[in-house]
């Protein structure tokens, strides 16, 4: 798979711009994107809702777009990524599978526009058709206050929620970049291991991994609870994405 973002709009064989809507409905977890001169860029303007409002705890917003989705119907549990217990489908979503790897060198090029209320993230998640296959592969989630002149704290690594045969492996790793200048964020993916890069250079080993399909997942969030942290006005956050590829490493 080989993503760049040509033309004007985007490829809808390949993702999906809502953000785990059966858990509310499409038109409430609907994306703020544009695709124009090789970019997407997904954004949450001031006039953009609650995401999953009376659901979440705690106000979120958030613009993502994922590469893979279905649920059960209307009252199932049936669902990917449950974020609290008891949660049930409010609105059934027909199986889509735009890209599910399994194994393969899986890279973003990207950039945000940040403050202390937002945060931007590339991830694969377990596609759930068990519930146990829902083990996340964190390839890169910058929150904005932990954004510094010239560096940043970069969360990567194993995320095992609920996969009873991986280890929860995850941390915020102290990077000397700018995250809102471009960067490639990348992981070799391979039978009991993950090898995490930044523009090329290790990062974090780790010595275990899933061993079933994943879908993309990109997206941007505001929490607007820490409006408190920012001083003046926050600037529309932002997930500003070149490239996004996927190629088999055996």
């Amino acid at each position: 798979m080989e993503e760049q973002f040509a033309g004007d709009a985007l490829d809808l064989d390949l993702w999906l711009p809502y953000y785990l809507p059966h858990w509310s409905s499409r038109a409430s977890t609907a994306a703020t994107y544009a695709v124009a001169d090789g970019e997407l860029r997904l954004s949450i303007p001031p006039e953009q809702g609650l995401w999953c409002a009376g659901l979440h705890d705690g106000p979120l917003r958030v613009s993502g777009l994922q590469s893979a989705s279905f649920s059960g119907p209307p009252g199932s549990p049936v669902g990917g990524q449950p974020f609290k217990d008891g949660l049930l489908v409010a609105s059934e979503e027909p199986g889509f599978w735009g890209y599910t790897p399994l194994y393969e060198h899986v890279e973003v090029r990207a950039r945000g526009v940040l403050s202390p209320r937002s945060m931007i993230a590339f991830w694969l998640s377990g596609i759930e058709d068990k519930p146990q296959h829902s083990g996340e592969i964190c390839v890169m989630e910058v929150f904005g206050d932990a954004v510094r002149p010239g560096s940043a704290d970069v969360g990567i690594g194993l995320h095992k929620f609920r996969d009873p045969g991986l280890t929860e492996e995850w941390s915020a790793q102290p990077l000397e970049i700018d995250v809102a200048e471009f960067h490639t964020y990348a992981v070799d993916w391979t039978p009991g291991s993950l090898v995490f890069t930044v523009d090329g250079a290790v990062v974090k080993r780790i010595g275990q991994s899933p061993n079933y399909p994943v879908q993309l997942m990109l997206a941007v969030f505001d929490f607007p609870d820490k409006a408190d942290k920012v001083l003046g006005d926050a600037p529309v956050p932002e997930l500003i994405v070149s490239q996004v590829s996927g190629h088999p490493l055996i």
